[in-house]
């Protein structure tokens, strides 16, 4: 798996100016309003760039002067390295920053470049300053220097980043255009009477239960035909959840639609998904999302323990860990419950400093080690030895 290595942002709320090493199990601490949130916006923010939906993006999250620090921030940025290829031999810089202008917003400047250690680097794919855009000419594969840059041939778009219309061609970049495209974020699961999840769906091939569960009974029929390693693999998490669970079931309830039971050795009949708690029901959700075939390269959730008995939480950790095999996963969570299920290198603390602004230290650089010896890390963090409170 090709990884994400950092993300660095400037002039987000309270991130004025953080650079973060991912892992990929990142599990945030902190108190509320410190930063954790925002972090993700970041991540979103950089989907929605690499998808062509920036200004949608921004609009939605109330336009950049909304985002932007308090303090006279002039200029907002994000930027990621990951690897270039799965081997990991060479690394990818992206970097974008944005400024106001008038009542939206403009693109100062983008780049993206192979070889972070090299200058100049090994390979220019991007070069954008302010209305002039460049693209590395396919055809010069390695070289420095910016002689083989050309400007874009199309119709160019410059509300919109220039690596959301990289050329097709050029495979690194449109490699790491599609893995930040495709990142999702992931809030507590809608389980309201009359939400998705609990209503007959669609039958249709779905390799992810959905953001609000909408394909959450397809995704799990559809893997119970094609993935039977998989699907039993999410059955025998629910067991260990619940352990009078027997199986599930996908009964027709009219033309190409189906319901979803749930065989439990306490009743005589099933429960359909109407009938089923809020946890029972979130926690199928997680497990089944973790378990997915397609779960994206950059998968973030927002306290995935709300409605989960404690309990479950030994489960959850596992099932993130597990998922962050083949995805970078990013976690941000108010559970103490949870962390103790994690290592230290798992746990990303978010603290507010005496400016007002966030930084990010991970647990297992501190001097954890005589505490540890004593205590679980979830009992450390509740007595404060680790910040994040």
């Amino acid at each position: 798996m090709a990884k994400f290595k950092r993300i660095s942002v400037k002039g987000l709320r309270r991130l004025v100016d953080i650079d973060v090493e991912l892992r990929p199990l990142t599990v945030m601490i902190g108190v509320n309003g410190v930063g954790k949130s925002s972090l993700l916006e970041a991540f979103s923010l950089l989907a929605a760039s690499a998808d062509g939906e920036l200004k949608e993006k921004l609009s939605e999250l109330g336009g950049l002067n909304t985002l932007m620090s308090v303090g006279g921030a002039s200029r907002f940025s994000l930027g990621v390295v990951a690897d270039a290829e799965e081997d990991g031999a060479e690394l990818l810089v992206y970097e974008l920053s944005l400024h106001p202008s008038g009542t939206g917003y403009a693109i100062g400047s983008e780049s993206l470049r192979m070889g972070a250690d090299f200058e100049p680097p090994l390979i220019r794919f991007i070069e954008s300053h302010q209305q002039t855009v460049k693209y590395r000419s396919p055809s010069d594969r390695r070289g420095s220097g910016h002689e083989t840059m050309t400007l874009p041939t199309w119709e160019y778009d410059h509300a919109e980043s220039s690596l959301s219309q990289v050329p097709k061609d050029l495979q690194e970049a449109e490699q790491l255009r599609r893995r930040l495209a495709s990142a999702t974020l992931y809030h507590g699961l809608n389980v309201d009477p009359r939400a998705p999840v609990r209503l007959p769906q669609t039958m249709q091939p779905a390799d992810l239960p959905g953001p609000s569960g909408e394909t959450l009974v397809s995704c799990l029929y559809y893997l119970r035909e094609t993935d039977r390693d998989r699907y039993e693999a999410i059955e025998d998490a629910m067991r260990a959840a619940f352990p009078s669970f027997e199986r599930l079931e996908f009964p027709p309830v009219a033309a190409g639609t189906l319901a979803m039971t749930w065989r439990d050795r306490a009743f005589k009949t099933p429960l359909y998904t109407h009938q089923l708690s809020e946890g029972t029901l979130r926690f199928l959700w997680l497990v089944t999302l973790l378990q997915s075939p397609g779960l994206p390269p950059i998968c973030m959730i927002d306290e995935p323990e709300v409605s989960l008995h404690p309990e479950m939480l030994s489960l959850l950790a596992g099932l993130l860990r597990e998922a962050s095999e083949r995805a970078l996963v990013v976690v941000a969570t108010h559970s103490d419950r949870l962390i103790r299920f994690l290592d230290p290198k798992e746990v990303l603390v978010v603290d507010m400093q005496e400016d007002g602004t966030a930084s990010a230290t991970w647990a297992d650089s501190l001097d954890l080690d005589s505490w540890l010896s004593e205590y679980t890390l979830d009992e450390v963090w509740r007595m404060g030895q680790i910040g994040g409170r």
